[in-house]
């Protein structure tokens, strides 16, 4: 079993209802998870208390069979760097660091750089001609794809994508889920792609939908 929620529930403070009630589901290894719903449905919430981003009120939490519940930030942070991989809707490459080493960087912090993986990642994201360049010399798409390609480069066993192709063109957008699909296929990895495109969600191999605080 690679994911396992179980009751999870969480209200922020302020809130008049809980944004999760009751969210139960599992994953094994390779399953492709699409999860849709409205702005504002909790998507992110979800994908956040998966990743360790953030914790559950309720519920239990655990990912290639460990559990959140009673793990501190630096426990979370470990998750993060050695099984779960996040591709975030801000990118949050860091600005100092080339193309090549912002791909780089989260496989070296979990002793995993591969730079013929590197490699490869920058010639199927169509980035190989950019890795000299900083963060702030690409499109808003290419930065994506170099969030991407970090990502991968540390071969998590469960990749959490927020709307990944948000910043790219329909065409664009296939291909780069196109190759997520593949690469996570290639090493065994969960996938998990919040969207809001029926069209991309379709591709995946099943979907839920969260409305209410509930998934259906």
């Amino acid at each position: 079993m690679l994911l396992r929620l179980h009751d999870v529930t969480k209200r922020y403070p302020g809130a008049d209802a809980d944004v999760l009630r009751g969210i139960s589901l599992t994953m094994q290894a390779g399953d492709r998870l699409a999860l849709t719903g409205e702005s504002g449905s909790g998507k992110s919430t979800l994908l956040h208390i998966i990743g360790g981003l953030d914790g559950a009120d309720s519920g239990v939490v655990a990912v290639a069979g460990t559990d959140l519940t009673p793990l501190d930030d630096a426990g979370r942070a470990a998750l993060r760097r050695g099984t779960v991989g996040v591709i975030f809707q801000q990118f949050n490459l860091i600005p100092s660091l080339s193309v090549a080493a912002n791909i780089g960087f989260q496989a070296r912090l979990c002793g995993r750089h591969d730079p013929g993986l590197d490699h490869d990642l920058a010639q199927r994201l169509g980035l190989a001609a950019h890795l000299r360049k900083y963060p702030e010399q690409l499109s808003g798409g290419q930065q994506q794809r170099v969030a991407i390609a970090r990502t991968l480069a540390a071969r998590p066993r469960l990749v959490l994508a927020d709307e990944p192709t948000g910043n790219l063109d329909e065409g664009t957008a296939d291909a780069v889920l196109a190759l997520l699909c593949d690469l996570t296929a290639e090493t065994g990895a969960g996938l998990v792609l919040v969207t809001h495109s029926d069209r991309l969600a379709a591709r995946m191999g099943r979907r839920l939908h969260l409305r209410g605080g509930r998934l259906t």
